[in-house]
């Protein structure tokens, strides 16, 4: 049986951004096209003592699950007691962010004197149907070197019938200097679309000085 030889130069691939290689029932039989698993970058917000960070575009019924990267956000505050990130959810575009929520948040410390605790149910940390903000850290520092850095993911906010699941870990550099690690897992009580996402700081004065978020949709 004689092999079939493909001329290079007869495939037309143009290279795209968090593309592959597949096949397709076309002449040539090959395209640049999605693989099932692949994150791909939707939108990138960078903090600059911003009050809010808020993605009101790009989540949509495109991904049955969407994830968020914080790198390195720092808060404006230096309060020995800590700061605390949040975040809420809109169904209205960014109008409003007063989704209800029940949620679970669990925690580990370990301190630079290597003291530890944990891991341990955080009581202030849950929600129950409530539409106040979500809190992922319990004491953020606020000195030059510390930060939060993790990822929430989202998933099938565009479903209309049930709840909307969310997970999320990080890791914060506490105000009493330690390692904190944080785990948070609960749903969103809506069953209309979710389509913003607002990120700030708990006291309404503070803001988050730098930092990144990235927002990705899984394919």
């Amino acid at each position: 049986m004689a092999l079939s030889k493909v001329n290079f130069n007869s495939l037309n691939l143009t290279p795209t951004a968090s593309k592959t290689v597949i096949f397709n029932s076309n002449n040539n039989g090959i395209e640049a096209g999605d693989v099932g698993g692949s994150m791909v970058l939707i939108s990138e917000l960078t903090a600059s003592s911003s009050a809010t960070l808020s993605f009101t575009s790009g989540i949509d019924s495109t991904y049955k699950e969407y994830i968020f990267k914080f790198i390195d956000i720092h808060p404006s505050s230096t309060d020995v007691n800590g700061e605390s990130f949040k975040f809420n959810f809109s169904i209205d575009g960014g109008s409003n962010y007063n989704v209800a929520k029940t949620s679970t948040f669990f925690y580990a410390l370990n301190t630079e004197a290597d003291s530890n605790y944990g891991p341990t149910y955080y009581n202030g940390g849950d929600l129950g149907n409530s539409t106040g903000d979500q809190i992922v850290t319990s004491e953020l520092g606020g000195d030059n070197d510390q930060s939060v850095a993790g990822h929430l993911h989202l998933f099938n906010p565009s479903d209309t019938v049930g709840v909307k699941h969310f997970t999320a870990q990080f890791n914060e550099a506490r105000a009493s200097d330690g390692s904190e690690a944080n785990y948070l897992s609960g749903y969103a009580n809506t069953t209309s679309a979710i389509n913003a996402v607002q990120f700030s700081m708990t006291r309404s004065n503070e803001t988050i000085q730098s930092g990144s978020i990235k927002l990705y949709g899984i394919s």
